[in-house]
């Protein structure tokens, strides 16, 4: 209880800053949103009056809390480009990123842990190596490399898909999520890497443990011992990672919605910085921010369940 109260102030506190950071941030930075609504031709006097109405004319540190009450009533604020609430604009492009990144994060899953069982238990020098310098190589790569690609090679020279022809979830799901593919696969082939990594070093390192030279003196198979009592403390780290992982994904799609011109809130997080939509960009920012430590929270809370030994560390 005292390790969660703990953790959970820590993350209070980091959000209050986090929040603070990002609203005064987008003060300094050049560019006015009137200039941008109105014009570079409109008068003095229009300008003044739309900062009034805006309620930039007020000092910061009032504006920000008159925000920071507001936004944790749920109340996001009005969009300068779209004026329209910013928590609509989120409630539209929300849903797509989230099956984006369920997807990558499902893949991620599926594909990494019987890999990385495998490459743990392999004893073959020539695929060792091979498997290690094509883990590397994937590492290396960025996942809008992967994007860019997969739009070449399948889009138009394959002309397996039109690269930017999205197709609504609400209009098709099937649809929809066929075109998430390849985003959430360049998405996931990093983790991939990483987690295959990881469980392969883990699992080498509990087989050395004296506990499997004693099931294996017990005549217990080399595939009980990997499942019963090897997997068991080998997924202690992966696990971990795996939680950080869905967090870092989340993050990856805003670079990856570009590519694939997918409609996501990373689309709509660029094009507001371009506008100066400063109300959606607050909101995404500081709403991504709390995803990623909730995500981290929870990752800690379940290292310390899975490894109690951890908690007096």
């Amino acid at each position: 209880m005292k390790l969660v109260l703990k953790k959970t102030a820590s993350l209070i506190i980091t959000l209050f800053i986090v929040s603070l950071l990002a609203f005064l941030a987008f003060q300094i930075i050049p560019g006015d949103p009137t200039t941008k609504i109105l014009g570079t031709n409109a008068s003095p006097e229009k300008v003044q009056a739309l900062r009034a109405q805006l309620g930039l004319d007020r000092p910061v540190l009032l504006r920000y809390w008159d925000w920071l009450v507001s936004f944790l009533k749920g109340d996001f604020g009005t969009s300068y480009n779209y004026l329209r609430p910013v928590g609509s604009l989120l409630a539209d492009k929300l849903p797509v990123t989230i099956a984006l990144t369920l997807l990558s994060f499902v893949m991620t899953v599926v594909i990494s842990i019987p890999l990385g069982i495998l490459a743990g238990r392999v004893r073959s020098q020539a695929a060792d190596h091979a498997g290690v310098v094509l883990n590397q190589v994937i590492m290396a790569v960025p996942p809008f490399f992967f994007g860019i690609l997969s739009c070449y090679l399948f889009g138009i020279v394959l002309k397996w898909f039109q690269p930017g022809n999205y197709i609504s979830l609400s209009d098709s799901v099937a649809g929809g999520i066929s075109y998430l593919l390849l985003p959430a696969l360049s998405l996931a082939l990093p983790r991939i890497a990483m987690t295959v990594r990881m469980l392969r070093g883990s699992i080498r390192e509990e087989l050395t443990h004296n506990y499997v030279y004693t099931a294996q003196a017990r005549g217990m198979s080399p595939g009980k011992i990997l499942i019963r009592h090897v997997l068991k403390n080998a997924m202690i780290p992966v696990v971990t990672f795996l939680a950080v992982s869905a967090a870092e994904i989340m993050t990856g799609t805003i670079i990856i919605e570009q590519v694939f011109t997918i409609p996501g809130i990373g689309r709509l997080l660029v094009s507001s910085i371009g506008n100066r939509d400063f109300p959606v960009v607050q909101a995404i920012v500081v709403l991504l921010a709390a995803w990623i430590m909730i995500v981290n929270f929870i990752a800690d809370m379940l290292n310390h369940w899975m490894d109690p030994r951890l908690a007096g560390m």
